[in-house]
Formats: C-alpha cells, sequence, structure tokens
C-alpha cells in the first residue's frame, strides 16, 4: 500500500515538473521573440533634415596683397558697403603706363589735326616761290632759243637741251606746289582718323585699368552676415581667391532626403511640423518649396527579392512659414512621424 503511494506521488511530481518546464521554455521563446522583434525587427525610420542659408563668395579680379579688412566675422553689412582692401602695385603700374601711352596718342592726334608748324609751311612756300622762279628763267631762255633756231641761228642740239630745262623746272615747280599744299592743308584724312583711333584705345586701356582698380576695394553685393574670412591681413590672394562669405540669415531653407514611399502625402506647398533640437525641442512649421529626385547615387532600398523594385530618394527643400529667432546654419531639424 505504502508502495503503490509513492508511485502515484512520483508520477505526479514527474507530471508538474514537464509542465513547468514546458512553460519556463514557452515563456523563453516569447521573450526572445519579443527581443528579437525588438532589435531585429523594422525600425520608423526618423527624417532629419539640415539648416541652409544663401551665402555669397566674396572675391576679386585683382591680386595684390590683402592690404585691411572692413569688417569681420558675425557682422551685418549693408549693399554696398566696404569689405576689404586689396594693395596690387602691378594694377599702379599699369595704370601709370596706359596714362603715357594716351597722352602721347593725344599729341600724336593734335598733331595730326594742326598739321605742318609755321616753319614748315614757310619753308615750303619759299621752295615753291623758288622754283617759280626759276621756271620763269627756263621759259624766257625757252621763248628766245626757239625764235633764233626758227631763224636758223642755233642748231637743234641747242634747241632740245632748253627745251628739256624748261620742262624739268615745269615738274619741279609743281613738286613745289604740292609739297606747300600739303604743309597747307595738314594730314590725310586717313592720318587723322588713325590718331583719333590711337587716343581711343589708349582712352579704353585707361578704363580697363580703372574698372580693376576700382576691384580694389570690394564692396558688398548684397546685405547679409559675414560669415567667414579666409585669408589674414598681409596675405597675398591671386585673381578669383575667394576671401570671405556673406550668409542672407533671412534666406533661411532645410534641406532633407525622404525616401519615395514617405511620399504619399507631401507634395509641393504641403505644409509639414517639425522640432528643432538645438533650441530645446521648438515646434516649427515648414512648407515644402521644392522636390528633386537625388539620382542613382542616393541611397534605395529594395523592397522585394531579386531587386524587383528599388525604392528613391527625393530631397526636399523646406522653408519656414514664419521667421524662427536662433535658427542657424548647421541646426538639425527633425520631422515628425505622423505625418509622414
Amino acid at each position: 500500500m505504502n508502495t503503490e503511494n509513492n508511485n502515484t506521488a512520483q508520477a505526479t511530481n514527474s507530471t508538474k515538473s514537464i509542465i513547468l518546464g514546458i512553460g519556463i521554455i514557452a515563456i523563453l521563446m516569447v521573450l526572445i521573440a519579443s527581443a528579437g522583434f525588438i532589435f531585429f525587427g523594422e525600425k520608423e525610420d526618423i527624417i532629419t533634415g539640415q539648416v541652409e542659408v544663401d551665402e555669397i563668395r566674396i572675391a576679386g579680379k585683382v591680386p595684390g596683397r590683402i592690404a585691411e579688412f572692413l569688417v569681420e566675422e558675425g557682422q551685418s553689412v549693408k549693399e554696398g558697403d566696404t569689405l576689404v582692401r586689396i594693395y596690387s602695385p602691378e594694377v599702379l603700374a599699369k595704370l601709370e603706363q596706359a596714362e603715357a601711352a594716351k597722352a602721347a596718342a593725344e599729341a600724336q592726334n593734335q598733331k595730326a589735326i594742326a598739321g605742318a608748324r609755321k616753319e614748315q609751311k614757310e619753308g615750303a612756300y619759299e621752295l615753291w616761290q623758288k622754283a617759280k622762279a626759276g621756271l620763269e628763267v627756263a621759259e624766257k631762255s625757252f621763248a628766245r632759243v626757239e625764235k633764233l633756231f626758227k631763224e636758223g641761228v642755233v642748231p637743234a642740239q641747242k634747241y632740245d637741251e632748253v627745251l628739256a630745262q624748261l620742262k624739268a623746272m615745269q615738274a619741279t615747280e609743281r613738286a613745289a606746289r604740292s609739297q606747300y599744299d600739303m604743309a597747307i592743308n595738314g594730314a590725310q584724312r586717313e592720318d587723322k582718323m588713325a590718331a583719333q583711333a590711337l587716343v581711343a584705345r589708349a582712352s579704353g586701356a585707361i578704363s580697363e585699368v580703372d574698372a580693376y582698380m576700382k576691384e580694389s576695394a570690394l564692396l558688398a553685393p548684397s546685405a547679409g552676415t559675414v560669415s567667414e574670412i579666409f585669408p589674414h591681413k598681409g596675405e597675398l590672394v591671386g585673381t578669383g581667391a575667394p576671401i570671405m562669405n556673406i550668409a542672407d540669415y533671412t534666406a533661411t531653407r532645410v534641406l532633407c532626403a525622404v525616401r519615395e514611399d514617405k511620399l504619399a502625402k507631401i507634395k509641393h506647398g504641403s505644409k509639414l511640423k517639425a522640432t528643432v533640437p538645438a533650441l530645446g525641442d521648438k515646434a516649427i512649421e515648414l512648407s515644402v518649396v521644392k522636390m528633386k529626385d537625388m539620382g542613382s547615387y542616393a541611397t534605395w532600398k529594395a523592397t522585394k527579392p531579386r531587386d524587383e523594385h528599388d525604392l528613391r530618394t527625393f530631397e526636399l527643400t523646406l522653408k519656414p512659414t514664419t521667421s524662427i529667432e536662433g535658427l542657424l546654419p548647421g541646426m538639425t531639424v527633425v520631422l515628425d512621424k505622423g505625418q509622414l
């Protein structure tokens, strides 16, 4: 009797142990499954963006040395404010050369306009008068010899010699008259035009150098804040080398990357809510102003086996609907999950 009772008790205890073991295993499986779901299951994406502003890079056309900065980083400037001065001795030398070339061209032009000097005119006139006198003598001599030749007093050779002298004096008189007329009338029209062209070219060279001189003092093209200055005072800068950046904090925008399966509720003009961690999770409202495919280089996600369908990534450009105090470039913006 006692033996039967002991066997029954042992069987009962064995059954309880099996049930307890099964329960423990089931609980462990549930815990493992829950942990796997929590740690390895698909997580909800957090979409963040970054604040950016419009920046203008200030660079000069003139190579030279930084003479002085009239602004510093963080300073607000207005359009037309002088930012920096660049000293360029090469440009100053070119200006002197251009001014000297213009002075020479103007002198040449005045000479062409005025024509020959008074002394040259008088000299040409005297040569012409001398040639005229010689021609008169030659004409009289020819008249006498011609009369004697007809009477048969002088031979034909003498007649030919006097005739040749007459023709030579006529040519000399015409040449002297031409020289005198040229001295009176001045330079030819083409010469005057060439002299005027030289003056215009020299003036153009001065205008070009003046333009470079103006570039030695760089002005702010628009209002903004000096965000960064690259060189130091006294450093050499080349043509087109960046000197500083001017940021327009009134043109703030947020750029963020969103997978296309999150775009169902988003379109151009949509209003999205977001928070700014750097401002104590301040809530802000953004408006979608631009949606652009980021291209094949952007991150994509395969949603089916063997890449049957891939999701592309789009870049959204968002702008605050109101002015946000303290919002600076580089700050992170977190979009609310419920609206995507």
